[in-house]
């Protein structure tokens, strides 16, 4: 894999000079096994204090104060990361996990909590039955189920890409039969835990070499997937928008436990109730040598 640049670049403009809040931005990629970060910075229009902090799951968030007011707001953040993420990973699975189902051994299983619970009502239990229909017989390959239930949502669910801010219940995505990244992440995270799978939400961007992934139409995009807890090989991630399985291509900024956790930039203003006129979001993510990098 390559080394990457991206630039994400967010404006907001306002009919007139509005006070600006403190904002919460969560920008700055997420360092880990498979990628490291070279260079990254965020600079704002007016001019923001920046303090850093890093919340429960280890993300970096900056939290910008605004001395001035003004009429539009820009966001510009700005990194270099080197990719080594394969595009055909091997997963060494503990034993007592290569079939499903399994337990958790305790420590695990009371370090996952909350992430094993699924976030959106489900009385009837739809989703566990639906599910069900991909587990073949039981016990059953716990991989092979998982990337079976990531290729039932690429298959089944016509993608949409969808501008307004927000997710989808996962039951009103398996009902409409279409979704954006967001919310196919959201139904495979919440269809895995329903059998019992400890699973988290992941925000970041998708690097889009040969134009042929979904998701995006340019070199890269903001994009989300999701990660699954599987003894003995750790987090493995799922893009079900892509029915891809490992890290190649994307670069994680945030994991959660609910995508609402994960909004790149949230903050709000004072001033008068029609005072936004619009907000817009760029991004490119660029293929890089090292004496590029070298120059950032």
């Amino acid at each position: 894999m390559p080394m990457l640049n991206i630039h994400h670049r967010t404006t907001y403009s306002f009919r007139e000079n509005v006070s600006l809040s403190p904002h919460r931005l969560m920008l700055r990629p997420r360092e880990g096994r498979e990628l490291r970060l070279l260079s990254h910075d965020i600079s704002t229009s007016p001019e923001a204090e920046l303090s850093w902090s890093n919340d429960v799951f280890g993300n970096a968030i900056a939290s910008a104060t605004f001395p001035t007011r003004s009429d539009s707001l820009v966001v510009d953040s700005s990194a270099t990361v080197d990719l080594t993420a394969s595009a055909w990973p091997v997963f060494d699975i503990a034993a007592y996990a290569i079939s499903y189902p399994f337990l958790y051994v305790d420590n695990d299983w009371t370090d996952l909590g909350a992430l094993t619970v699924q976030q959106y009502d489900d009385v009837e239990q739809q989703l566990a039955t639906w599910a069900r229909g991909f587990v073949a017989s039981t016990p059953t390959d716990t991989l092979s189920l998982l990337k079976d239930i990531s290729l039932g949502i690429a298959t089944s669910m016509s993608y949409q890409s969808r501008e307004e801010e927000g997710t989808q219940a996962p039951l009103s995505t398996l009902d409409r039969g279409w979704g954006s990244c967001r919310d196919f992440a959201v139904l495979f995270v919440e269809t895995v835990r329903s059998l019992g799978f400890g699973a988290r939400i992941v925000s970041g961007y998708l690097f889009n070499p040969d134009g042929k992934v979904t998701g995006s139409t340019d070199d890269g995009s903001t994009h989300a997937w999701a990660e699954v807890f599987v003894p003995g090989a750790g987090w493995i991630t799922f893009d079900p928008t892509n029915r891809s399985m490992g890290g190649a291509n994307l670069v994680p900024v945030a994991v959660t436990r609910d995508i609402a956790h994960a909004v790149p930039i949230s903050g709000s203003f004072v001033g008068a109730t029609d005072a936004f006129l619009s907000m817009n979001v760029a991004v490119e993510v660029k293929a890089i040598d090292s004496a590029q990098a070298a120059r950032r």
